[in-house]
């Protein structure tokens, strides 16, 4: 079982290759449309780029078929270039108890933040296509070098974009973008992986990305993102390692290829 997805610019990072979060997204679609079932968990390793105008292949390969439960694998390629690799438990099963104990911040409403503010390499990628209000966050020419707490919160959507697995999978791919705010500079990185778990899906415009940043060491960043609805639901939550990179305005090739 195969799917294509054609690469475009709107749909890369400013380094000029496939967004990870669009890759985990377009196995997500997928994994769901060949199993008939919807997404738990899915793991995603990221292995090389996919460049525009690419077109990506993805396969589908069911491994384990329950009676409430299927484990599946998909595997994006270019050719006979291996991109990435998501791993993926899909299902649903009827349980009486439920519950949600993690801590949503307190912030301002989405009307109430300022807009992110973009740089012009940013132009025509995922970047301009995502719309995104700082409710915890610094913009970018606010940084002098002072860390942060490790947690920021952002408010993003994707207009015309449903509340979806596959659109949280998009969504959840910012711990790169909380690295930078977490140690006050113009860092970010390489997504290695992309980890999504989700809760539940409720309708909502805005989703909040509750980003906590565990730690930096070693020339990597680990991290993770929980994403809320407006009315408070938690939706889902996503994880990462990222390979540490420096960025600036004058060089946004490879050492900015991981900003966000």
């Amino acid at each position: 079982m195969c799917w294509r997805l054609e690469v475009t610019a709107s749909l890369s990072t400013g380094g000029g290759f496939l967004f990870g979060g669009c890759g985990l997204a377009a196995a997500i679609v997928a994994l769901e449309a060949a199993t008939g079932r919807n997404l738990v968990w899915a793991t995603a390793q990221y292995l090389s780029y996919a460049r525009p105008p690419a077109v990506l292949t993805v396969e589908v390969t069911p491994v384990v078929e329950g009676r409430s439960v299927t484990q599946a694998r998909a595997v994006g390629r270019v050719g006979e270039v291996e991109v990435f690799t998501v791993n993926a438990a899909l299902g649903h099963r009827s349980f009486e108890a439920d519950g949600s104990w993690a801590e949503r911040p307190e912030v301002a409403p989405p009307a109430q933040a300022p807009a992110r503010q973009l740089a012009d390499r940013h132009d025509n990628t995922i970047m301009s296509r995502v719309e995104m209000r700082l409710a915890d966050a610094r913009q970018m020419d606010e940084f002098d070098g002072s860390p942060g707490s490790g947690r920021s919160a952002v408010w993003a959507r994707v207009p015309g974009l449903s509340t979806s697995a596959a659109g949280l999978g998009v969504l959840g791919d910012w711990v790169p973008f909380g690295i930078g705010q977490a140690l006050g500079g113009r860092v970010g990185g390489n997504s290695l992986d992309n980890t999504l778990r989700v809760v539940r899906l409720v309708p909502t415009d805005w989703v909040l990305l509750d980003i906590r940043i565990q730690g930096v060491a070693n020339g990597f960043g680990h991290g993770l993102v929980h994403l809320w609805a407006e009315d408070g639901t938690l939706l889902a939550t996503a994880s990462q390692s990222a390979i540490m990179r420096a960025w600036s305005e004058a060089s946004p090739g490879p050492s900015g290829a991981g900003e966000k």
